[in-house]
């Protein structure tokens, strides 16, 4: 049995996999006022929990990159998502404020993993005038996961207890693994793949991008000046990301007074415009390519467009929680259709060999940017008592990140790497 446009089936279980990835992380985000009952956390010590899952990412999130270049897309993925979902069952059986730190970092240390791998996979399945829209699609999966994650755990909490929310999710992951191994190879010697789609895969790719002679090591990807500008541009932009996608639940608890049920009613809104930017952010660059646009310029424009979205954020502290919701989903919304191209620039730029290095650097520096921001977040709130000075923050990462595309990166065209880069 053959399976026509298989490639896009692929991108489907990988959005899948993405939104199990959010639905784990946010697990913990969206019950925290039910687990403040059993275990008393402050702001700080809720703070320093996201900053223990963001160093684990940040260090898998480049360790992982390269575990998938070294293992393979198929085992590499299989097992990542495994180990996050057995960190995630430990959340819990966990009673304490260390168990839960212990069981993020574990969480972390997995989920590092799942977009350099997504990323490679990408990279080996779609062409480069289709990535984008291809890293919508699983991208996409990040809001699906962060859009059910607050109904969903909301009913699983009022009906069985915040623990069971762990459980049923890290349940879900180990499933994901089982069908991944059965159905994920490489389209060379895929037994599902048409001939016809493996011939448009094989033309399609790049004369001047063939992976010929061995990979660099990884240290000699620092000598790319695009490197460094993918790299700062992460660093600054998932520092506001990781701050609206933890911070959220907890906002709308502490300052305006919701409780778990109606966290549950309005939370996952910014987070459904969160995957409608994935999508659309996607789909806009891969449709200036097909009106004639160079991959440069198309992915330049979708970066601006949500670079200018990005500040309306600042109008969030100041406005009722109606227009509070609007302007959250304004903000999700540009990061994610930020984060779509920023995910397609590693693919674009640099060979399949080393896509899931290049990519992993990219998370992990992004992660380690959240991390000290999320760590700034904790002190500004117990200085100021305030979330406004962090809105003010967060709202001007993405045209900063911006600016550093420009300045560093360049033109986005294919680099040629072997073993002996020169800058």
């Amino acid at each position: 049995m053959r399976i026509s446009n298989l490639r896009w089936w692929i991108a489907g279980l990988l959005a899948a996999a993405t939104a199990l990835n959010y639905l784990d992380r946010q697990s913990l985000p969206v019950v925290i006022t039910e687990v403040q009952k059993t275990i008393p956390i402050t702001d700080q010590q809720y703070a320093n929990l996201q900053m223990l899952f963001l160093l684990a990412y940040g260090v898998m999130y480049a360790g992982g990159g390269r575990i998938m270049d070294w293992l393979g897309t198929r085992l590499g993925y299989a097992i990542m998502i495994i180990w996050w979902s057995a960190a995630t069952v430990l959340h819990g059986l966990v009673n304490s404020a260390f168990g839960l730190g212990a069981a993020r970092f574990l969480l972390g240390l997995g989920e590092g993993g799942g977009f350099p791998g997504s990323a490679k996979a990408v990279s080996e399945w779609f062409p480069p005038k289709e990535r984008s829209f291809a890293f919508g699609i699983f991208n996409t999966g990040s809001s699906v996961g962060a859009v059910i994650a607050p109904p969903l755990i909301a009913a699983v909490v009022l009906w069985l207890g915040w623990r069971w929310v762990f459980f049923l999710t890290g349940a879900a992951g180990i499933l994901w693994a089982v069908i991944w191994l059965f159905v994920y190879d490489l389209p060379g010697r895929h037994k599902l793949i048409t001939a016809a789609e493996r011939d448009y895969l094989k033309s399609s790719r790049p004369l001047d991008f063939v992976d010929e002679g061995p990979a660099p090591r990884w240290i000699e990807l620092f000598r790319f000046r695009k490197v460094w500008g993918l790299l700062g541009a992460k660093f600054l932009s998932d520092c506001a990301w990781y701050f609206f996608i933890f911070w959220l639940p907890k906002y709308l608890g502490d300052v305006r007074g919701l409780d778990i049920k109606q966290i549950g009613y309005y939370a996952w809104i910014p987070y459904a415009f969160a995957g409608a930017g994935s999508f659309i952010g996607g789909w806009l660059s891969s449709f200036l390519i097909r009106r004639g646009f160079s991959i440069n310029r198309s992915r330049k424009v979708t970066l601006a467009i949500s670079a200018a979205i990005m500040p309306v954020s600042l109008l969030i502290t100041a406005s009722p929680l109606s227009l509070a919701i609007v302007f959250f989903s304004m903000a999700l919304f540009g990061h994610q259709f930020w984060s779509t191209i920023m995910q397609t620039l590693a693919v674009d730029m640099f060979p399949s060999k080393v896509v899931g290095s290049v990519s992993g650097l990219m998370g992990a520096v992004g992660s380690f940017g959240a991390m000290l921001f999320s760590g700034l977040v904790g002190m500004l709130l117990t200085h100021y008592q305030s979330y406004t000075p962090v809105f003010l923050i967060a709202g001007l990462m993405h045209p900063a990140s911006f600016l550093i595309i420009l300045l560093l990166v360049g033109k986005i065209e294919p680099v040629k790497v072997t073993s002996e880069v020169k800058s």
